[in-house]
């Protein structure tokens, strides 16, 4: 029965798939998570529900994996140039601003989303907030081992937080997209020092 399933999900080509993640994200920005439906994506691909439900299961998991799709140049945990700071300048580095901005206002429009919707926050935890954590802990484990960060430095656990927390809030506070240039500069001023990471 699994091998049956997993035949059925398979069925859409990578090419497709991504169409169908841009359709999506397109959606999102036109309309917001609570007011895109699963017909609207179908008639925006030209899919039938069915095919969406069948490899999708439903919009929550179809809108997360669209997000996680815009990820350029896959996991930071391929990433390694030798030292943390260049793996963390090289990470931002992978989207230029505009990308940056872009996927800034869909991270927005789903973080608010996603408080009101438990299907939509067990698949936003389960399918992007996860494994960015796995990930960056095993860039962090790289660096604990070439013993550039301690191993007890209380800062490892919350390395996702600082880099979220530059990213998501530097709109708030000052009224501006993210940048590669101000997220660099982040890196250096709060996050490697807190890591007690030289800079230079």
């Amino acid at each position: 029965m699994t091998e049956v399933a997993t035949a059925r999900r398979s069925r859409i080509t990578p090419e497709r798939e991504a169409e169908l993640y841009a359709a999506v994200l397109e959606l999102l920005r036109e309309v917001g998570y609570d007011a895109l439906t699963m017909d609207a994506v179908a008639a925006r691909t030209k899919s039938s529900k069915a095919t969406l439900y069948r490899q999708w299961g439903g919009k929550p998991e179809l809108v997360v994996k669209a997000m996680r799709s815009q990820k350029a140049g896959g996991s930071i945990a391929d990433i390694d140039t030798g030292t943390l700071r260049g793996d963390l300048h090289a990470f931002v580095g992978r989207e230029d601003d505009c990308t940056m901005e872009r996927n800034s206002d869909l991270m927005r429009a789903l973080a608010m989303a996603v408080h009101g919707n438990p299907e939509l926050m067990k698949a936003f935890r389960e399918l992007l907030v996860e494994p960015e954590m796995d990930e960056f802990r095993k860039v962090m484990q790289r660096a604990v081992d070439r013993g550039e960060v301690r191993a007890d430095c209380p800062a490892l656990d919350y390395i996702v937080h600082m880099m979220v927390g530059a990213f998501a809030t530097r709109t708030m506070i000052d009224q501006m997209p993210p940048t590669q240039s101000f997220l660099t500069s982040y890196i250096d001023a709060v996050v490697l020092p807190a890591l007690g990471v030289p800079t230079r």
